[in-house]
C-alpha cells in the first residue's frame, strides 16, 4: 500500500507551492488515477514519488517503508515507471526487459535474472517477440515491452504517465486491460495520470482530482461526476449509462 500524508512541494522559497498538503492512499491490487488539467501538479506528484523531486514537507510510505529515507537502488526495486515516450535503442525485446533487472544485478545478470525475464515474457505473451528488435514493433507492442520491463523490477508500485497517449483506440484498450490484469494478478498498486476521463473510468478503482496543486475530489467511481469534473476542468458534461457503464459526454456530444 502507498500512503501519502500532507505532501507539499515547491521549487524554491521564492516560488509558489506546486503541491499543497496532498493526501492519497492506494492499496495493493488497486489502480489509482490522477486527473486534472495540464499544470495541475500530476506529473510533479509522480516525480516526488519516484524520487526525481524531493518534497518540502509530508511523508510517502510504501508497504510501511519511508520512501524519503531510502537509497535510490532500494526505491528502484519497489517502484517501476512507464513514461509516455519510451526509448529503448537498438535492443531486442529480451534485452530491453532484462534492463529492468539492473537494480538487482548491477553489471552482470544472473541465471535468476534471465529466468525472471522469461517468466514475464510468458506472462505477457511476448515470448515470440523475444529476439526481435524493439524498433521493429508497433506502438502498442512497444508499450507492452515497457510494461514488461517495469514488471522485471518486481515492484510494489507501478507508475504510468499517460500510458495510452500515443496509441490508437485498439491498443489503448489492450494496454489498459493488460495493466489492470497485472495489478490484480501480481497484487501491485498502479498509479497513473490520464487525460481521457472515459479511459480513466474503465481503468481506475480510485480517482484523485488535482486542481492548482490540491486534491479537490477523491474516491471511487462515484467521485467521477458532473460536479467534480466541472470544478476540476471548468467544463460542463453529461454522464450517461450504457449497458451499466458510465459514459462521460461533453457539451458537443463528444466524449472527453
Amino acid at each position: 500500500m502507498i500512503r501519502i500524508d500532507n505532501l507539499s512541494f515547491r521549487y524554491s522559497k521564492r516560488t509558489p507551492p506546486i503541491l499543497k498538503d496532498i493526501n492519497l492512499e492506494l492499496n495493493a491490487g488497486e489502480v489509482g488515477i490522477l486527473l486534472g488539467k495540464n499544470g495541475s501538479g500530476k506529473t510533479t506528484l509522480l516525480k516526488n514519488i519516484l524520487g526525481i523531486l524531493s518534497p518540502k514537507g509530508g511523508t510517502i510510505y510504501l508497504n510501511g517503508k519511508d520512501l524519503l529515507k531510502m537509497k535510490r537502488q532500494e526505491r528502484a526495486r519497489l517502484i517501476a515507471y512507464v513514461p509516455q515516450n519510451i526509448h529503448f535503442g537498438a535492443l531486442t525485446v529480451f534485452d530491453s526487459v532484462l534492463m529492468g533487472r539492473i537494480s538487482y544485478f548491477g553489471i552482470k545478470a544472473s541465471t535468476a535474472d534471465y529466468e525472471a525475464v522469461e517468466r514475464i515474457l510468458a506472462d505477457m505473451n511476448l515470448e515470440s517477440y523475444a529476439m526481435r528488435s524493439v524498433e521493429q514493433l508497433s506502438g502498442g507492442e512497444r508499450q507492452k515491452v515497457a510494461i514488461a520491463r517495469a514488471m522485471a523490477q518486481e515492484p510494489k508500485l507501478l507508475i504510468f504517465d499517460e500510458p495510452t497517449g500515443n496509441l490508437d483506440i485498439a491498443n489503448e484498450g489492450l494496454i489498459i486491460e493488460e495493466a489492470k490484469k497485472l495489478a490484480r494478478e501480481k497484487n501491485i498498486a498502479i498509479l497513473s495520470s490520464i487525460h481521457d476521463l472515459n479511459q480513466a473510468l474503465s481503468f481506475g478503482d480510485k480517482f484523485f482530482f488535482l486542481k492548482s496543486g490540491v486534491i479537490c475530489h477523491s474516491g471511487g467511481a462515484d467521485a467521477v461526476n458532473e460536479i467534480s469534473i466541472k470544478e476540476t476542468f471548468d467544463v460542463n458534461v453529461r454522464i450517461a449509462k450504457i449497458e451499466n457503464q458510465k459514459i462521460i459526454i461533453g457539451g458537443t456530444g463528444k466524449c472527453i
